[in-house]
C-alpha cells in the first residue's frame, strides 16, 4: 500500500493521460496536485476527484514559464510540506509533417520549450524539495518517436524534444545516484488524446499502468530507464 502521505505533482493533468495518471495516483492514496495552464481547469478536476473522496488540489502551472514553475513548486513545498513524485506529462505535438531541412523554427522552439525545457524546469524545481525529504520519483512521459535506434523523418521537433528528454532522464538518474530519487521515462504508446491524430491503440485509462508503477517504485527500483508496458525500450 502506498504511503498515503506522499505528495505528487502531475503536469498537464486536466485532460488525457495526465488526468488518468493523476486520478490513479489519488486512488492509490497519494495527495495529488493537479496542474494545468488554466487554473480553473485544474481546480475543476480537483473538485471532481475530491467529491469522490480522493485528496487533490489544483494549481496553475505553465511549464514554459520559469516564474510559474518556481511559484508552483514553492507553493507545494510550503503548503504540503513535502514533494515525493513528479510526473512530467505536459507536452505538445504541433509539427506533424515538418522536415528538418525545412523547419518552422517557431514551432520547433515552442515544442522544445514545452516538451524538453518544461520538463527540465519542473524536474530541477522538484529535486530541491525531494532532496530535503531524501525521497523522490520523477517520471518523464516520452514517446517511441524519440528513440534514436528507430529515428525517422517528419515530426522533427517532437522527435528531437523527446530524444532530448530521454537523454535528460539518463543524465539526471546518474547525477542522483545514492539519493533515493529515481528518474525514469515511459512511452505510453498511441493513446486516444488530442495529440494522437486518430492513430490510437488504447485509452488514457488503459495506459496508466507503467507511469504509476514508476511513480511508486520501491527504493531498489530501476532508474535511468525507458519503458513501455513495464518493458525496457531500446534507445
Amino acid at each position: 500500500m502506498t504511503d498515503p502521505q506522499r505528495v505528487a505533482v502531475v503536469t498537464g493533468a486536466n485532460r488525457g493521460l495526465g488526468r488518468a495518471i493523476a486520478t490513479e495516483l489519488a486512488e492509490r492514496g497519494l495527495r495529488v496536485i493537479i496542474t494545468a495552464r488554466d487554473a480553473q481547469a485544474a481546480d475543476a478536476l480537483s473538485r471532481e476527484l475530491n467529491e469522490k473522496g480522493l485528496v487533490t488540489s489544483g494549481h496553475q502551472l505553465d511549464v514554459t514559464d520559469p516564474v510559474s514553475v518556481a511559484l508552483c513548486f514553492a507553493d507545494v513545498g510550503i503548503q504540503q510540506g513535502r514533494l515525493d513524485v513528479l510526473v512530467n506529462n505536459a507536452g505538445i505535438a504541433i509539427d506533424r509533417g515538418q522536415l528538418a531541412a525545412g523547419p518552422d523554427l517557431e514551432r520547433v522552439h515552442a515544442t522544445m520549450e514545452t516538451n524538453l525545457m518544461g520538463a527540465w524546469r519542473c524536474a530541477a524545481a522538484a529535486i530541491v524539495e525531494m532532496r530535503s525529504n531524501g525521497y523522490g520519483r520523477i517520471v518523464n512521459i516520452t514517446s517511441h518517436l524519440g528513440s534514436i535506434s528507430t529515428m525517422a523523418d517528419t515530426n522533427v521537433a517532437y522527435r528531437v524534444s523527446k530524444a532530448g528528454l530521454n537523454a535528460l532522464t539518463r543524465i539526471l538518474a546518474v547525477e542522483l545516484r545514492g539519493t533515493n530519487i529515481l528518474v525514469n521515462a515511459v512511452s505510453p504508446g498511441r493513446i486516444s488524446t488530442r495529440m494522437a491524430a486518430g492513430e490510437t491503440d488504447r485509452t488514457p485509462e488503459q495506459a496508466t499502468d507503467t507511469p504509476v508503477w514508476l511513480a511508486t517504485l520501491p527504493d531498489d527500483g530501476p532508474t535511468g530507464g525507458l519503458f513501455h508496458n513495464r518493458e525496457p525500450l531500446s534507445w
